[in-house]
């Protein structure tokens, strides 16, 4: 039995399967949550995500979904739920990058972007909220970027997305504040990840920051871990920046 600070909780993470995704269900697992490994298509990576997540002595569950279909996400809760109990900690971190003029960006691939980011976060919220309210506590975390804060070219699906998924974040934190729920984003700078070739080049790579280097996967896994413990319940509807300092703002 896990005596970790998040003992007795269950975490469904999104685009689980590798990179920040994957680091952050290892860290809530580390910290004694049963993780729900969700992956759009591939399996055998969630699987191994599982297998590490069985080592830690915590219990998991690879769930095949594709976020922006409400069917497959109400089925994704339903089958997490009878396994492992009622989602406590829902981290929204699937994406989709890509890189294009934006007179050049077609219908298609501006829809996809800001389905996954918005309309994947709203079927979750509410696939999993009815869960949190119930039990009078819940931690939800939206995984933003840099980019729509800093401004960037050849990314207008990307920032438009994220900064929708903001504003519902926010939102979210607004209306179930007084439930025991907190929502907040974690913003993170450029971070070491294995990127498709259509992503292109992080957008801060070649203009390092105060902090002269790129990030980790495990310093975001670490935010979402400080977002989800139990005594961070006064902490909502902020932006958490993690990006060694190349974003200032306020």
């Amino acid at each position: 039995m896990s005596t970790g600070s998040l003992a007795g909780k269950t975490a469904l993470v999104t685009g689980a399967s590798r990179n920040i995704g994957r680091a952050i269900a290892l860290k809530l697992a580390g910290a004694g949550a049963d993780i729900v490994v969700n992956t759009l298509s591939d399996r055998n990576a969630a699987e191994g995500v599982t297998r590490e997540i069985q080592a830690l002595g915590r219990k998991s569950l690879v769930q095949v979904a594709d976020i922006t279909d409400r069917e497959a996400v109400s089925g994704m809760v339903r089958e997490a739920n009878a396994a492992l109990g009622p989602i406590d900690i829902l981290v929204c971190n699937a994406s989709s990058r890509g890189q294009v003029d934006f007179l050049d960006l077609d219908y298609a691939a501006w829809r996809r972007v800001i389905d996954i980011s918005l309309d994947g976060t709203f079927h979750c919220a509410q696939a999993t909220l009815p869960g949190m309210i119930a039990k009078g506590w819940g931690r939800i975390i939206t995984l933003g970027g840099i980019a729509w804060h800093a401004g960037v070219k050849r990314r207008a699906h990307n920032l438009t997305g994220k900064s929708g998924l903001t504003g519902l974040t926010r939102a979210l934190a607004v209306e179930f504040g007084d439930r025991g729920i907190t929502a907040n984003v974690i913003a993170p700078g450029a971070i070491e990840t294995a990127r498709p070739a259509s992503a292109g080049v992080s957008p801060i790579r070649n203009n390092m920051p105060p902090v002269p280097r790129t990030g980790h996967v495990d310093e975001i896994a670490s935010a979402a871990l400080f977002l989800a413990q139990p005594e961070q319940g006064y902490l909502t509807g902020q932006i958490i920046h993690v990006n060694g300092g190349a974003y200032l703002g306020t």
